[in-house]
C-alpha cells in the first residue's frame, strides 16, 4: 500500500501524520488520508477537490501532471509527498 507523507510546514497548520492508505491514485490516495481528517482536506484541496495552488504533490519523486482530478498513478508501495509550495520575491 503506498505511503504519504507531509511536510512539517503543513503539519504545523494540521494535524497529519504520516500513514499508509489505499489507492492507486494521487485522488484515492488522499481521500483514504483524509477520511476521518476533513480538515486537513480543507487545507490541501479546494472546494472542488483540486489541489491548493500552493501546494504540490509528488509520487515517488516526481511532481504530479493532473493539479484537477489527480488522477496520476500511484503504485503498490509509492511514497506519495504532500508539500506547501512556497514563493516570495
Amino acid at each position: 500500500m503506498p505511503r504519504i507523507e507531509f511536510t512539517p510546514n503543513i503539519q504545523r497548520h494540521v494535524a497529519c501524520p504520516p500513514m499508509t492508505v489505499a489507492g492507486t491514485t494521487v485522488a484515492e490516495v488522499l481521500a483514504s488520508a483524509f477520511a476521518d481528517n476533513p480538515r486537513a482536506r480543507a487545507y490541501v484541496l479546494d472546494d472542488q477537490g483540486a489541489l491548493r495552488k500552493h501546494m504540490i504533490i509528488f509520487v515517488d519523486g516526481v511532481a504530479i501532471a493532473d493539479r484537477t482530478a489527480l488522477s496520476d498513478a500511484v503504485g503498490e508501495n509509492a511514497v506519495v509527498y504532500v508539500f506547501q509550495s512556497l514563493s516570495g520575491g
